[in-house]
This record gives structure tokens, sequence and C-alpha cells, in this order.
């Protein structure tokens, strides 16, 4: 009898360390401050969102979107999805499940309040913890900042996409962890090969660049420096800018208007003037 409940107590603290070495994963996710998100989640019904209502200049229709109430709800549900809890996705699928979250949660929180001017009239848009991702309420803010920069990297601000005309251009496809890496090379590439966000000008020897650049610089230059970001994605003016000794940098002035196919914030600047002095 001895041995029986000896043997019996050895079975049981072996199977205490299985469960405990089989939750691992999920406790050091939720030890590290990062934002989590579960496995498996199914981002082709958001992709066929993002091809009916993105153009291939990354503006949205938003009035169509929301009147259309089937249409909605597969957002909602979509973004309704990114709240449950354990197993936690873990790399690549942790990255880019997180970005869908961000974009989508954005289109989810713009489309609610449609119509605006920009995201920045709306209340506390990035640091208000208002989106259940990962069991718990979170602001984009964490998403962003607390978690893709620390794990993805520079590359992760052509992909997060705030409503904003001067935003990176939303993809018209999900992010996907089998090809992430080609997708946020591609993703930096498009961004910069806008010449209304990005502009090289050689004989000018001048880069007039987004002020992502300026507001992440950290983030470039643990990247190895803003020049050979801009290099290695940019366009070929970008190149022949590098080879020049003296190239100016300046950065363009953020356009918080809404990335609206209706023409909605293309002058929200004036607007904005006109809310501030009245004329």
């Amino acid at each position: 009898m001895k041995r029986f409940i000896e043997t019996f107590r050895n079975l049981a603290v072996l199977g205490i360390l299985l469960a405990c070495w089989t939750l691992v994963p999920q406790l050091a996710g939720a030890k590290d401050g990062l934002v989590q998100v579960v496995r498996d989640i199914d981002h082709t019904r958001y992709e066929t969102l993002l091809k009916k209502f993105v153009d291939d200049r990354g503006l949205v229709n938003y009035a169509d979107w929301k009147s259309s109430p089937e249409d909605l709800r597969v957002l909602i549900d979509y973004t309704d999805s990114f709240a449950a809890t354990g197993p936690w996705a873990i790399g690549d699928e942790r990255v880019a499940s997180l970005i869908n979250a961000y974009n989508a949660l954005t289109l989810r929180f713009i489309l609610e309040l449609y119509p605006t001017e920009s995201i920045r009239e709306l209340n506390d848009p990035f640091g208000k913890r208002r989106h259940e991702v990962g069991g718990r309420r979170v602001s984009l803010d964490d998403i962003e900042h607390q978690t893709l920069r620390p794990l993805a990297g520079y590359r992760v601000h052509a992909a997060l996409v705030c409503a904003a005309r001067s935003c990176p251009p939303l993809r018209r496809e999900a992010f996907r962890p089998e090809s992430l890496d080609t997708q946020l090379n591609d993703a930096m590439r498009i961004w910069l090969a806008r010449d209304d966000l990005n502009s090289f000008v050689p004989d000018e020897r001048v880069d007039r660049i987004s002020s992502i650049f300026r507001w992440f610089g950290e983030d470039f230059r643990e990247a190895g420096g803003l020049d050979r970001v801009l290099v290695r994605h940019g366009p070929a003016e970008a190149m022949a800018l590098f080879q020049q000794r003296r190239v100016d940098i300046e950065y363009l002035d953020y356009n918080w208007g809404l990335n609206d196919q209706g023409g909605l914030g293309t002058d929200y600047k004036r607007s904005l003037w006109k809310k501030l002095f009245g004329n």
C-alpha cells in the first residue's frame, strides 16, 4: 500500500510538471508586458473587406462600408475574435495578427463614428484602452509601442495605418505569418515610392520624407540609420542621394485628414484653422 501511495504521488507530481510545461509559452507571454493574441485567427473575411472597400491608393470607402450592415458585422466579428485568450500566438503569427488587429480596430473605430474629418477629432483615439485583445482592454498605443515596435522593428511603421492621409497606404490584403517578411519589405517599398508621402530630389540634394521618420528615429537608428533604411527600401533616387556627400532631410507636415475615398479630410488643415480662428 505504501508503495502504491508513493507511486501515485510521483505520478501526480509528474502530471503537474507536464501541465506547467505546456503552459510555459502562455505564462511567459503573460509576463512579458506585451499585448497577446490567440493563435489561428482567420483573416480571410477581413481580407475580403479590404479588397472591397480599399482602393489601390489605400483610401477607404467608409460611406459604403457603413451603409452595409452585413459588411459591418463581418468586421465586428473579426475584431471580436482578438478578444479571446490563449493559447497565444508567437513569432511571426503574433506580429501579423497584431498588425491586422491594429488596422482593423482603427477601421471599426472610424466606422462607428463616421463621418469625421479626422481621427484626431475623436476622443483619445490612440491612448484610450477601448479595444479587447488577448483577454484585456488595450489601446492602439499599447499594440504599437509596447508590442509591435519591440517585436517587429522599424518596418512596422509602414504597415500600421492610423486612418490619416499621410499614413502609409493601407494594404488590400491581410498580413500573414508565412509571408510577413515579404509583406513588410513590400510595404516599405510602396510607402517610400509614393511621391506624395516621401520624395527624393537628387538635383536639390534633399530628402523630403514623412514625419514618421522623425517621430520614431530611434527605431531607424537601430536598423543601421535612416540613410541605410531609405536606400534599402527606397526608389533609385534615394540611392543617388546616398552617394552624394551632403543631403538635407526635410520632414513633411503630417496630414491628419481622414483617408476617405469620398473626400472627407482632404481639406482638414483648413477646417482645423477655421475651427480655431473662425476664418
